[in-house]
């Protein structure tokens, strides 16, 4: 499984890629970036505008992609002058990688003032941008409604992540990582070992009221789940993500489905399925309040009694159906990882299960698992956990194919 965890299991053989670099200091991870897609099998041509050029030398993306680099609209390398015409013609991908606030904007208000903009104006392939900024110019609200007008005319966004920045300032604004982007492509390009197959998630915790103030509910992230969604979508499938109150943004390509109780879960899975796969990560409450107070219970000395049921067995139901899917499951113990969840798959007929140990994942960035199939365990050493999301999607996509 470790070759699943890492970069070289990503394939954009054949496929032609335009890369598009603009003005930032982000602009030296575009090199990489560019190294990556050339390693994968990728074709690559380069266009930088001319910020760029302030940062990395043209010569430096030429070494890399073996191709000369497209740097003004009157390049004559076309021979008629046309090349933000014919760059795209026979292109899979247009990738813009950073993408500046300046260059958002003018792709949002449909500008052509350079090579770049020009081409972008003029594509007939995909388009996709991966932001990089500091976090005010991306918080601010111009960049926000030109977001939203290019998520309306179809542009895919990649990131952007949080972290330092080059100015000192910590939040969001990083373009993602070179790896992080590449290992998005295949499944945007319909490359990807999920495409065409129709996934459905569950995330995050469950809420169950006592009354209008009060519920029950517990530590679950929703972090391990949205990063299952992300890989899922980055493999080329069609991600539905039902999802428990989180603080979490729902992945790119991914299509959220927000709830608060178990009930209400399983009423917005049974309505999604029938699907390829169900993968069922949300801790989802094992019990609820009977009878919920319709008023704020007042504080009492005499203490509080409050009546349980059980909730739905989501994952037992969906696993039982004539048409089921295939079903993943999850086990977060606290001791006896192996013997417990083993138990659990073999008593819902699980064709896999996911263990780990609640109190080295909950609420953590990464996290140890351990699959269960027919075949045995498969240990994934602690990672972060997009990366081992990555791996679950891997071994996944070997089952269903």
């Amino acid at each position: 499984m470790e070759s699943a965890q890492g970069i070289e299991t990503v394939s954009l053989m054949g496929k032609k890629i335009i890369l598009g670099v603009t003005g930032g200091i982000a602009a030296y991870k575009a090199a990489e970036l560019c190294r990556l897609l050339v390693k994968a099998g990728a074709e690559v041509r380069v266009v930088m505008t001319a910020a760029a050029q302030q940062f990395v030398a043209p010569l430096t993306f030429q070494a890399l992609s073996g191709k000369p680099v497209l740097t003004s609209l009157w390049d004559a390398a076309s021979g008629d002058g046309m090349e933000h015409i014919h760059l795209s013609r026979d292109a899979d991908l247009l990738l813009v990688a950073p993408a500046s606030g300046d260059f958002l904007a003018k792709l949002a208000q449909g500008r052509a003032d350079d090579l770049l903009t020009t081409l972008c104006l003029a594509r007939t392939c995909k388009l996709t941008v991966a932001p990089a900024m500091n976090r005010e110019m991306w918080a601010a609200a111009a960049t926000q409604r030109n977001l939203e007008q290019l998520r309306a005319d179809g542009v895919q966004l990649l990131g952007p992540a949080a972290g330092e920045q080059a100015c000192g300032e910590v939040g969001l604004g990083r373009m993602l990582e070179p790896a992080d982007i590449l290992a998005a492509l295949p499944g945007m390009l319909g490359a990807g070992p999920l495409a065409g197959k129709r996934i459905l998630i569950t995330a995050g915790p469950t809420f169950e009221a006592i009354d209008p103030v009060r519920g029950l509910t517990n530590r679950s992230s929703g972090k391990m789940g949205y990063a299952i969604a992300q890989a899922a979508a980055e493999a080329g499938a069609e991600v539905c993500l039902v999802s428990g109150p989180t603080c979490l943004a729902a992945p790119t390509g991914v299509r959220r489905i927000d709830v608060q109780s178990a009930a209400e879960m399983r009423e917005a899975v049974l309505k999604e399925l029938p699907s390829k796969a169900f993968i069922a990560v949300a801790a989802v409450a094992d019990y609820r309040v009977d009878a919920a107070s319709p008023q704020k219970i007042k504080k009492s000395e005499a203490g509080l009694t409050l009546d349980l049921v059980a909730n739905p067995d989501i994952l037992a139901e969906v696993a039982a159906r004539p048409d089921a899917p295939f079903c993943v499951g999850f086990a977060a113990e606290t001791e006896r990882l192996a013997e417990h969840a083993e138990a659990k798959r073999l008593k819902k007929k699980l064709p896999l299960l996911v263990g780990n140990l609640a109190q080295d994942t909950l609420g953590q960035d990464s996290a140890e698992l351990v699959l269960f199939d027919d075949r045995g365990q498969h240990r994934l050493p602690r990672a972060d956990k997009l990366i081992q999301a990555r791996a679950l999607v891997a071994h996944l996509a070997k089952l269903l194919n």
